[in-house]
C-alpha cells in the first residue's frame, strides 16, 4: 500500500485487535497495521520504527499502562507530533481529563455494542485516513 497510514495499534485485547483489522480489512482501508499488545511493546516500537504515523491507544494494557505510554510518547521529541487516538473502554471523567492533558489527539470510549464499535472503527478511518494531514517526519 503506497499511499498507506503507518498505525500503531496499542491493545491487549484479541477480540479487539481482530475486530478493527477485520473492519480495516472489509473497509479496505489503507493501513499498514502493527500491533502492540502492552505498554512496553508498543514503546520498543516507536523508538525503533520511524514510520508510524498514528497511534490508538487503549489506557488499560498489562506492563505498562496507556496513560504511561501517552505520557513518554509526548516528553520524546522525535514522538511527541505523532497523533494519538485514545480508544479505550473508560468513561471515567479523570481519564478523559488526563488523557488530554498529557495531549492525546483525541479520546473515544469504545461502545458495548458490536455495530457502534464497527461505526467507530469506519469513523476513524473517515476522519484520520481520508482528512487529517499528518506532520512531517522529524
Amino acid at each position: 500500500m503506497n499511499n498507506a497510514i503507518n498505525l500503531l495499534l496499542v491493545e491487549d485485547s484479541i477480540e479487539d485487535i481482530t475486530l478493527i483489522m477485520d473492519v480495516f480489512e472489509d473497509e479496505k482501508i489503507a493501513a499498514n497495521v502493527k500491533v502492540a499488545r502492552d505498554g512496553e511493546e508498543a514503546m520498543s516500537i516507536l523508538t525503533s520504527d520511524e514510520n508510524i504515523d498514528l497511534i490508538l491507544l487503549d489506557l488499560n494494557l498489562p506492563k505498562k499502562d496507556g496513560r504511561e505510554v501517552l505520557s513518554e510518547i509526548k516528553n520524546i521529541p522525535k514522538l511527541k507530533s505523532i497523533p494519538v487516538v485514545i480508544l479505550t473502554t473508560s468513561e471515567a471523567e479523570e481519564d478523559i481529563l488526563r488523557s488530554y492533558q498529557l495531549q492525546a489527539s483525541c479520546y473515544v470510549t469504545k461502545p458495548i455494542n458490536l455495530d457502534q464499535f464497527v461505526r467507530i472503527v469506519k469513523s476513524i478511518d473517515v476522519f484520520w485516513f481520508s482528512a487529517v494531514r499528518f506532520p512531517p517526519k522529524q
